[in-house]
């Protein structure tokens, strides 16, 4: 699998790369895995430049190029002014627009306090679902007091074995259980529903239930 992690966190260490690097080692130990990771910091001039220009620069074109050829993606952001950075969105606006489509994405966040914890529901699902991303349903979300405390563990664990059950070629037998799409864009929860169901006509039913065996009107 090629796991392509969106890290944009400013500085150096960062809280966010260390989120984003622990979420990535939660799907290797699951999944035989390629990571790859991009540091958004890195390409903030050549995002501004094709921003102004319309042209990617050679190492945003590279970026854009893993991105949209990775089989899945872990997208971390801080927060600032209770949403994702303007970095963070910046990238994703210079994506080409189909670049996400179906592709399995696993949102992360950090921040100074828990009270920001909504943001992953209420700024970064929103964009990756408009990106028509398939999101996971467990975000992770890290304040500073999360940090060697009970909890975080468990939701990266949760949110990386969600992120490798919706890859189709690795765990076919997750995705029953996840409701993924298949590669004809059926559900396959809903095709094993409707094979274990007998579809009886309405008619038939009121003729079962009227004394005579008739259906009335």
């Amino acid at each position: 699998m090629k796991l392509v992690v969106v890290s944009a966190g400013l500085s150096v260490p960062s809280s966010t790369r260390l989120l984003a690097d622990r979420l990535a080692a939660a799907v290797e130990r699951l999944a035989p895995t390629e990571v790859q990771v991009v540091e958004v910091r890195d390409l903030a001039v050549a995002i501004a430049n094709h921003l102004t220009s319309g042209f990617p620069g050679r190492t945003l074109a590279a970026a854009q190029d893993a991105v949209a050829g990775a089989d899945a993606l872990i997208v971390v952001t801080p927060v600032f002014s209770a949403s994702y950075s303007g970095l963070f969105k910046s990238f994703f606006d210079v994506l080409d627009k189909d670049a996400l489509a179906g592709k399995p994405v696993l949102i992360a966040a950090t921040g100074g306090s828990a009270r920001h914890s909504l943001v992953l529901d209420h700024a970064l699902r929103p964009l990756f679902s408009y990106l028509r991303a398939v999101v996971v349903p467990t975000g992770v979300y890290a304040a500073s007091e999360d940090w060697g405390a009970e909890g975080l563990d468990g939701r990266i664990e949760r949110a990386a074995g969600e992120l490798v059950a919706l890859l189709p070629e690795d765990r076919p037998e997750a995705r029953v259980v996840v409701s993924g799409a298949s590669a004809s864009g059926t559900s396959v929860t809903s095709a094993k529903a409707r094979d274990c169901f007998e579809v009886v006509p309405f008619a038939e039913q009121l003729a079962a239930l009227s004394p005579t065996g008739a259906a009335g009107v």
